[in-house]
């Protein structure tokens, strides 16, 4: 009699907890916990254009650009729509580095062990309002750009860009090779774009 009295009270107590933690969108949330989705329900469509690529190693854009729609489909609510169809947001990226470092060698010389290093400019802009969403994932903002009164003619500002890199390793020896370190460089890059696109806490 007693365990069903207190049984009953602990049932008490919790839905009374559970209706204080329900929001008007149907999510719960609870001593800072919430079951709100980490990405802005706002935005439906992204368009994600070929990216463009400065470096002397050609197909880069390719890969780099379908790794991310992949990890947008996968990830996020977010739609990916073609070029010519009309968008909320859209992601822009300038591969601007794609560098080998050796870091051990053999005996005769060969690479033992290798990095490759893959930097990137992101630019993610909401079609709607201009606003740049784009952020890095430090969270540490960059100083927004000193304000001027735009002389007649001259170019609009370049939207401020958030460089993102990522790092991948090969060792020939056990069958790895530079185009195993583009593969991991790529999918990295791409895991780290779309973390991005997550809500700030």
């Amino acid at each position: 009699m007693v365990g069903t009295r207190i049984g009953s009270c602990l049932l008490c107590a919790g839905l009374a907890l559970a209706s204080l933690g329900c929001a008007e969108d149907g999510n719960f949330a609870i001593f800072g916990y919430t079951t709100k989705p980490n990405y802005d329900m706002g935005i439906r469509t992204i368009r994600v254009p070929i990216f463009r690529n400065q470096t002397f190693y050609r197909g880069l854009e390719f890969s780099l650009t379908q790794a991310v729609v992949r990890e947008i489909e996968a990830k996020t609510p977010y739609k990916v729509v073609g070029e010519g169809c009309s968008a909320d947001t859209e992601l822009t990226g300038n591969i601007v580095n794609y560098a080998k470092a050796i870091l051990n060698r053999t005996q005769l010389n060969e690479v033992r062990e290798a990095e490759t290093t893959l930097s990137v400019e992101i630019v993610w802009r909401n079609l709607n309002t201009g606003e740049i969403l784009s952020r890095p994932l430090s969270g540490k903002e960059a100083p927004p750009p000193p304000l001027t009164n735009p002389t007649p003619g001259a170019a609009p500002p370049k939207p401020p860009v958030v460089l993102v890199q990522s790092i991948g390793h090969f060792i020939p020896e056990i069958g790895g090779s530079l185009a195993t370190a583009e593969k991991e460089n790529v999918d990295r890059l791409a895991v780290q774009i779309v973390s991005m696109m997550e809500k700030g806490w």
